[in-house]
């Protein structure tokens, strides 16, 4: 039986295909128009590709781009340039890394030359890689991609680093919030029924805050983001949210009361770690889906915007409940 390891393995060309839509690189978008229209189209059409006199490839066309030119414009005024092209002696799995890093439906296929020799388009993980999970080899083949492109990732130090360090930075700016936050409700944070469990407050609402966002991640994967989608998803977050942090609060506020002595100080925290519980809830799930839909990437960037939200909101409603109650 074909293993999800054979057919990664394979070279690219086995796969492709090679009857790509070629566009000479001096014609205008009439021309070009004509050309496609007298020469037979395989496949559906995502992208026209530009090629000089030798086959060269000099760039791209989406479809969209090309109805909508005026026919007296110069090709290579509505073409895009350089082109993202997977080597001809490239494998699957090397294919498998561009349609995640590039997020195309289609790539070209070019030799050592640059020279077009076919095409790869989403049927590749519709066909060949859908049909190795109907095989229940998924985790095989999920794995090893997942283990190329981490290595892939890790090769390229510098690009890595600086595609998540400004993100990053969404730490160092919510630690230094919520230290202002600490500092503006000094007569609150010192108190003795409330300095030593702010750690505990926060660290349930980063806890949860994270756990919406992976299930916020895994809700997106292969889907397209709505604003109705995530409404309905930020309001049974919220939900769920409510429910978790008021069996926790109250868990941790009865602690609270038998260790201080305190109904109030253990009602605030109660109270407390409820609504930062549900707002991080909140927060978390809806990051994804408004980063998607803002077009940035919401696997590396969700994660340190919602742990910095959550202990901001989470200090705030902790810190104005212990004015409130125990002031």
């Amino acid at each position: 039986m074909t293993t999800a390891r054979h057919i990664l393995g394979n070279p690219v060309t086995a796969h492709m295909r090679t009857d790509p839509t070629r566009i000479p690189a001096g014609s205008s978008v009439g021309k070009a128009l004509e050309y496609i229209r007298d020469h037979e189209i395989g496949g559906r059409v995502v992208y026209f590709y530009v090629v000089d006199e030798t086959d060269r490839l000099v760039g791209v066309v989406p479809t969209r781009r090309i109805l909508r030119a005026k026919p007296d414009a110069p090709i290579a005024e509505v073409m895009i340039a350089p082109v993202v092209a997977v080597p001809a002696s490239a494998t699957v799995l090397d294919a498998c890394e561009f349609f995640t890093l590039h997020k195309l439906l289609a790539f070209p296929v070019v030799d050592a030359d640059r020279k077009l020799v076919g095409l790869v388009d989403v049927d590749l993980y519709t066909d060949e890689l859908a049909d190795l999970e109907r095989r229940q080899e998924s985790d095989d083949l999920f794995q090893l991609v997942g283990v190329y492109l981490t290595e892939a990732e890790q090769r390229r130090t510098v690009l890595a680093a600086r595609k998540r360090f400004p993100w990053l930075l969404c730490n160092v700016v919510g630690g230094m919030i919520a230290a202002v936050i600490a500092d503006a409700y000094e007569d609150v944070a010192t108190l003795a029924l409330v300095t030593p469990f702010i750690a505990l407050v926060t660290g349930m609402a980063e806890g949860v805050a994270i756990q919406s966002v992976s299930l916020a991640l895994q809700t997106l994967h292969g889907r397209r983001p709505t604003w109705t989608a995530m409404g309905r998803k930020v309001g049974r977050e919220l939900l769920v949210g409510l429910l978790l942090g008021a069996v926790c609060g109250l868990i941790v506020g009865l602690v609270a009361f038998f260790w201080k002595g305190s109904f109030r100080g253990g009602l605030c925290l109660c109270v407390g770690i409820t609504g930062g519980v549900a707002a991080s809830a909140a927060v978390g799930i809806a990051l994804p889906f408004l980063l998607r839909l803002f077009r940035r990437d919401p696997q590396v960037a969700s994660g340190p915007i919602a742990l910095a939200a959550a202990d901001m909101v989470t200090l705030l409603l902790y810190f104005n409940l212990g004015r409130w109650l125990l002031g």
